[in-house]
């Protein structure tokens, strides 16, 4: 089954203002275009129910209503229970607040492995826990190719080990890390599993339950919604932990790791997520199917779609001897965020784009560990090209044709 882009890019307002007419977007690994289900609910929320929810009146109660709908539509996909899904203001936000719970639980001398593919957000928050006495151990990556080695982290992994925290995929490295095979060996040791999902949930939304992690997070807003970080904790852990918010929160499983004050409208709007998703499968697949079945469909065209478009760009770059291309070279080992370490400063190039109608970013994507380990001179960075499942074939000829012109 194809994806239909052309009743995919109607579903984004983005394709049809004009003032973006002859812009091909390529940095979607740093946020994505919005779906109108979210732009309408989002509108619906502070023009009709912008008040305090949960109370008696009916803009308040309906308020409420569309949090929780949210809440439990994208659990549903997301193959958990509602309420071990929290949101919060982003995912670094979110993962500074874990770290918080985990520091109080652990003790001295246990030890978090971590890794130097990662983002600096699913990094920093951990490692500071050293501070408190916590051994922090890192899982590093190839310097050649950015690949993570199972059997690396295996030498790693004793009874000291509380968690183990990963990229899904890194936002540089581009290569899919095997969950699930992760996930085993970890749990097999008697550690959690925390995973960072931002770079990967904007190519379609995961069955988590499925995984198996204890804790899988991303962003709204890199997935067609708003700013707002979405948590993943299962229960079992979700009860071990501190509770991190209002005291009397403390028995709320989704209250528990979110201190600040909810964005009421913005998780409302997440339910436009699920409605896209919904309206994806009823437009491509149709018939009954549970929310994560639906999901997973998406997911798969989404998938499907993403490498066809990939392959071309990374047989057009990869042969160029000014480029180094960052991670794997084939399309079916990647995401379709594509680093490009070059003779000049990647943020030089992308300016130099501009002029071609192409959209990218330069610089280190907070992704300075990996980018160092692997030999690129962080005052050049790298050039980042990516995209999601909205993109077209016209457009990733229009960025071959640009990249021929600028390298």
């Amino acid at each position: 089954m194809t994806l239909d882009t052309a009743w995919v890019r109607a579903q984004f307002p983005a394709f049809a203002e004009p003032s973006l007419k002859g812009q091909a977007f390529f940095e979607n690994a740093g946020g994505s275009y919005t779906c109108k289900q979210v732009i309408d609910r989002l509108f619906r929320f502070y023009t009709q129910r912008k008040v305090q929810p949960y109370g008696p009146y009916e803009p308040s109660v309906l308020g409420g209503q569309e949090m929780d709908e949210a809440r439990a539509r994208m659990a549903a996909i997301l193959g958990v229970i509602g309420d071990e899904l929290s949101f919060g203001p982003s995912t670094t936000q979110n993962t500074y607040v874990l770290a918080q719970a985990f520091g109080q639980m652990l003790e001295p001398g246990e030890a978090i492995v971590v890794t130097n593919q990662d983002h600096e957000a699913n990094t920093g928050p951990w490692r500071r826990l050293a501070d408190r006495g916590i051994e922090i151990r890192e899982w590093c990556i190839d310097p050649d190719t950015g690949h993570l080695d199972t059997a690396d982290l295996e030498n790693l992994l004793d009874e000291k080990v509380r968690l183990v925290c990963f990229p899904h995929c890194s936002n540089v490295v581009g290569q899919v890390n095997p969950v699930t095979e992760i996930t085993a060996l970890s749990h097999a040791a008697g550690a959690f599993v925390c995973v960072d999902g931002v770079s990967y949930a904007p190519h379609g939304f995961v069955d988590v339950g499925a995984l198996g992690p204890d804790i899988y997070l991303f962003s709204a807003y890199k997935t067609y919604g708003p700013h707002q970080g979405l948590m993943v904790i299962r229960r079992a852990l979700a009860e071990l932990l501190p509770n991190q918010g209002h005291v009397f929160n403390g028995g709320s499983l989704y209250k528990r790791f979110t201190p600040a004050g909810p964005d009421h409208a913005q998780i409302a709007a997440c339910a436009g997520m699920a409605d896209y998703i919904d309206a994806a499968y009823a437009h491509h697949v149709g018939g009954d199917a549970g929310p994560a079945a639906r999901g997973a469909a998406v997911h798969h065209l989404m998938r499907a779609h993403e490498t066809e478009l990939l392959q071309p760009l990374l047989d057009g770059v990869k042969s160029r001897n000014s480029v180094r291309l960052i991670g794997p070279s084939e399309a079916t080992d990647r995401a379709p965020t594509v680093a490009l370490a070059l003779n000049r400063p990647g943020a030089d190039v992308a300016k130099a784009l501009v002029k071609h109608g192409i959209m990218a970013g330069g610089g280190d994507f907070y992704a300075g560990r990996a980018l160092s380990a692997m030999g690129v001179d962080a005052a050049k960075g790298v050039l980042r090209l990516s995209f999601t499942h909205y993109t077209t074939h016209e457009e990733v000829y229009q960025l071959l044709t640009a990249l021929d012109e600028v390298l």
